[in-house]
């Protein structure tokens, strides 16, 4: 469960980091949240390359595999809320 916890955090951190890097150097707000979904579609599908359906190789995740892939997500959606957040209070360099 400890595990668990830890890698959440650490890949809320990791995409809430990387997103809002991005988001300075690129000037858009909401490019970390697609190029997220694009990689974890990505891994999914070169996962369950060759092993069946898509439909069983989803359903034999569970939810210890669901839950750090959440937290990478919403680190995502946060980056991009707080750099429009900042450039709405007139920080220009965001």
């Amino acid at each position: 469960m400890l595990q668990l916890i830890i890698v959440t955090v650490l890949l809320f951190v990791l995409f809430f980091g990387l997103g809002f890097i991005l988001n300075m150097l690129m000037k858009t707000t909401w490019f970390p949240i697609y190029g997220y979904i694009a990689l974890v579609i990505g891994l999914v599908v070169y996962w369950g390359w060759g092993t069946g359906s898509l439909a069983s190789n989803l359903s034999e995740y569970s939810i210890v595999d669901y839950v750090p892939a959440v937290g990478g997500l919403i680190g995502a959606v946060l980056s991009g809320s707080t750099i429009k957040y900042l450039r709405t209070n007139g920080y220009k360099m965001f």
